[in-house]
């Protein structure tokens, strides 16, 4: 990738799109557009504020446009002085959308527009080539672009105007291709990261309490974590499990619980904002998701130095190393799930073992500076090869 600063934009009509752009030293900032559907709560949204946080300053601008419905996220990229605008807050329809976006961007006079996932990619790139902006970046946070026909046209029609998509795992990446493979060769992986300052090392509790953190939605089945929870406790009714997070399974998950009788064992704790104080209460933490891109919640219990139990799916086998850092197992599976947790508790002495490597495994490959690097890299590499395409 090219050096930093070498990408000079020279611009003062956007419908140039920096055609002028030589390879010298930077004259301004660039100017970096994210784009996203919301910026409500979720693990997207806290990568955008990553986003935020940790731009280079010296050399980046960063904006924030969310199409639908803003929330902490967007106030926390406020304060730290971003601008952030919500398109609903301004127009309705698709059409006045996209117009409101190409505008935005136009006047903006932005180097990059950075799309997530992708209805806001279609949107996005799009308006971001209407407006004249240089360079159009994809990233898909989940497995693939979406499963409808409709979320897959919408990928391919948006990536003819993208230079360059990325999956957050290779497993993304991978579908990625497979959805589009007229872009496979403009596709890469980039692994996310979560902060090592706010999540910082603190080893395994030695109590036999699990923690799992997400969304309460279908995708992530709480249901087969409960019923996992169910069988453990016939061999070890000490065991306990707290829940973080809120979501339209909420009210069907207490209902089971209440069912398999596991009022004693199981806490629902909501959404809260103190995870990095709740992890280091457990013993380990668990995930019996569906599906994954990379899973923050399960990078920030490995960076706090719990050993994980987690299902074989999308990007968590690149990120648990299995018997060293934790456990992988088949997802759907009660009973898979139910015995390497319980193996994991008779196997306590190792817990701060597991830990430690888990810690040194974030550190060397999912730490959020570096990820943000690594794309402001991308961004000024692809602004170098269209100046020396012009």
């Amino acid at each position: 990738m090219t050096s930093p600063g070498t990408y000079e934009t020279t611009r003062t009509d956007a419908s140039t799109a920096s055609l002028d752009a030589t390879v010298q030293p930077s004259a301004r900032k660039l100017r970096v557009c994210h784009v996203s559907m919301c910026l409500l709560t979720g693990g997207l949204e806290r990568l955008l504020v990553e986003f935020g946080t940790n731009r280079d300053g010296e050399r980046f601008e960063t904006s924030f446009v969310a199409l639908d419905g803003m929330g902490a996220p967007a106030e926390e990229l406020q304060q730290q002085g971003h601008h952030v605008e919500c398109v609903a807050d301004l127009v309705s329809g698709k059409l006045a959308r996209l117009r409101r976006l190409t505008k935005i961007f136009r006047d903006g006079q932005f180097d990059v527009v950075h799309t997530h996932n992708t209805l806001a990619h279609f949107y996005g790139a799009i308006a971001a080539r209407l407006a004249g902006v240089p360079v159009v970046v994809n990233t898909q946070h989940g497995r693939g672009c979406g499963k409808s026909w409709k979320a897959k046209l919408q990928f391919r029609l948006a990536n003819r105007l993208t230079d360059r998509v990325v999956g957050v795992s290779e497993d993304a990446a991978k579908l990625c291709r497979n959805d589009d493979a007229r872009s496979a060769d403009r596709t890469i992986a980039l692994w996310n990261g979560v902060d090592l300052d706010r999540f910082e090392y603190r080893g395994p509790s030695t109590q036999p309490v699990a923690i799992s953190v997400a969304r309460l939605s279908p995708e992530k089945d709480f249901a087969t974590l409960l019923r996992a929870t169910w069988i453990l406790i016939k061999d070890r009714p000490d065991f306990r499990l707290k829940i973080v997070g809120d979501g339209a399974e909420r009210q069907k998950l207490e209902q089971l619980a209440d069912d398999l009788s596991l009022n004693h064992h199981v806490e629902f704790l909501g959404e809260r904002s103190d995870i990095s104080k709740l992890l280091p209460q457990a013993g380990f933490f668990v995930s019996s998701s569906r599906t994954e891109g990379i899973s923050l919640t399960l990078l920030e219990a490995m960076s706090v130095g719990l050993p994980v139990v987690t299902t074989r799916v999308g990007g968590n086998p690149e990120i648990v190393v299995d018997g060293k850092t934790g456990r992988l197992v088949s997802p759907d599976s009660p009973e898979e799930l139910a015995l390497a947790m319980r193996d994991l508790l008779q196997d306590q002495e190792a817990w701060p073992v597991y830990g430690e490597l888990a810690r040194q495994r974030v550190e060397q490959h999912f730490n959020v500076r570096n990820m943000v690097r690594q794309y402001e890299d991308l961004y000024r590499e692809l602004l170098n090869d269209r100046a020396g395409r012009v």
